[in-house]
């Protein structure tokens, strides 16, 4: 997925889209690439939208990956899995779908792998995030204070932007060409019965999202010696 607009690396994405911003010494679509090719993958999909000639000049056929890229184009905005619409009748088995922001050593072979084996139709991999509330909270019942923990840090698991499908979640996708995102078509698969299920990640993962993300980003690749 590489059709974002990149709005909160500006003023970098004016000129170039997010999938090519130089992590380092490739753009960060790249590596995903290079990382897919080695797990095994020899066909992707690449979703493009903002700036997305300048995408597919860059990579073409995919070849000097190892790959073939096909490109599908978004002429207005799918949301987050919207897409996969545009796609669905070149979908006939198990799939993988990343964003093209992700910056990760997750292992995407073997998650296509478990999740072909669980019988799920859709599975997330999952971010362990803590959040520090900065406040003093209130432990009790009702008017009694039982006590009071400062600052406390909370974790939660949050979708990763990584996600393996079969061909059958798609069905619950809107028809060709309407907005879906990711948190919307997991509740339609469950709606429907379908089952949903998630696999934390544990690896180096990062969402290159904002500036200082961006800034982490070039430092973490530097320290990499296989991209």
């Amino acid at each position: 997925m590489a059709g974002g607009l990149g709005t909160r690396l500006r003023p970098l994405t004016y000129a170039i889209p997010k999938p090519l911003l130089p992590i380092g010494d490739r753009p960060i679509l790249e590596i995903l690439l290079i990382q897919l090719a080695r797990a095994g993958f020899a066909r992707v999909h690449v979703s493009t939208g903002y700036k997305g000639e300048l995408i597919k000049s860059y990579f073409g056929d995919g070849h000097r990956f190892g790959l073939a890229l096909e490109y599908v184009e978004e002429r207005e905005p799918l949301g987050t899995a919207g897409a996969l619409g545009l796609i669905r009748k070149k979908l006939a088995a198990p799939f993988l779908m990343v964003n093209g922001d992700i910056l990760t050593r997750f292992e995407f072979g073997g998650f296509l792998t478990r999740h072909a084996a669980s019988g799920a139709e859709f599975t997330a991999a999952a971010v362990r995030h803590e959040i520090t509330i900065p406040y003093g909270v209130i432990r009790g019942n009702g008017e009694a204070i039982d006590e009071v923990i400062e600052k406390p840090t909370e974790t939660r698991l949050v979708l990763g932007g990584i996600y393996a499908a079969t061909p059958a979640a798609l069905a619950h996708l809107p028809p060709a060409g309407g907005r879906v995102d990711v948190p919307e078509f997991i509740a339609r698969i469950i709606a429907a019965g379908g089952r949903v299920r998630h696999e934390p990640i544990d690896a180096f993962w990062m969402d290159v999202a904002k500036m200082d993300d961006f800034e982490r980003a070039r430092a973490e690749v530097a320290t990499w010696d296989d991209v």
